[in-house]
């Protein structure tokens, strides 16, 4: 990832407290659904398809707490829990960037926390810390159609829609559709009324510019499509994120198609 101009006022930081501001933190990832059509690579006709927990570092030299609050409260030079490989992935214009952590390659609870940068600063900010289910079976770096697991990586996010209106204040385009229904249970029995009245789009394996219904598959059926974040329905998903309908609203007013938002989602560690 390209490097952003630092700020000035950044500069003046003495190295004690660059080090702290590159403290990590904590990160999860959310839920997904199972059954037609539940989340997860196909929404129209055919089925595809474990806790997190908040890491820590620790050190001989590890701040106090309250200093670590002041050094997240300026702000962070890199995201934490990312790979170098994965920060080089992100663009360079994203200014909104959701990281979703799952606790191993095979959970399916996760963590989300939307890190924000202004305009022409290299520091990140980080939100809230969202609970949320991915893929029935974890995550995969090959995510084919039926494998029940989250495809990882990092996405651009374009595209929302859903069965419920937009929430006031929404800003990525919208398309309100009484198509956006999930019928059936989902893995654990758990019914799937509702989760699709907010969704996002993630752009894997999909168009982006067109309607999170939009069943083109530029990399072929084989692998997969129609991943989601989504209302949460309290169990794992085929392949989606889901979340609670408070934080999708939310994501939906935050989200800014001028700040380029992007999802960037796996396992820890990864």
């Amino acid at each position: 990832m390209a490097r952003h101009a630092q700020s000035h006022a950044r500069r003046r930081l003495s190295r004690r407290s660059k080090a702290v501001s590159g403290l990590a933190l904590s990160t999860l990832v959310g839920t997904a659904l199972w059954a037609w059509p539940a989340s997860g690579d196909d929404h129209s006709s055919r089925p595809d398809a474990k806790s997190g927990t908040p890491r820590t570092v620790s050190s001989p030299n590890a701040p106090a707490p309250q200093q670590a609050a002041q050094a997240a409260a300026r702000g962070l030079h890199t995201i934490p829990d990312l790979s170098d490989a994965t920060r080089r992935r992100i663009p360079a214009n994203a200014r909104q960037v959701l990281v979703v952590t799952g606790k191993d390659a095979d959970a399916h609870d996760s963590r989300v926390v939307l890190y924000t940068r202004e305009e022409g600063s290299d520091l990140w900010e980080a939100g809230p810390n969202w609970a949320a289910h991915n893929a029935a079976h974890g995550w995969t770096t090959d995510h084919h159609y039926g494998d029940l697991r989250s495809p990882q990586g990092v996405y651009t996010l374009t595209d929302a829609g859903g069965r419920l209106a937009a929430p006031e204040g929404t800003k990525l385009p919208y398309d309100h559709n009484s198509s956006f229904v999930a019928h059936g249970t989902g893995v654990e029995g758990e019914p799937l009324a509702g989760a699709f009245d907010y969704v996002i789009a993630i752009n894997y394996n999909r168009v982006p510019g067109t309607s999170p219904l939009d069943g083109r598959r530029p990399l072929g059926d084989e692998k997969g499509g129609g991943v989601w974040l989504h209302v949460d329905h309290g169990g794992p998903t085929q392949g989606c994120v889901s979340l609670k309908p408070e934080v999708m609203r939310e994501l939906l007013r935050t989200l800014d198609p001028e700040l380029h938002p992007v999802v960037v989602m796996g396992p820890a560690g990864h």
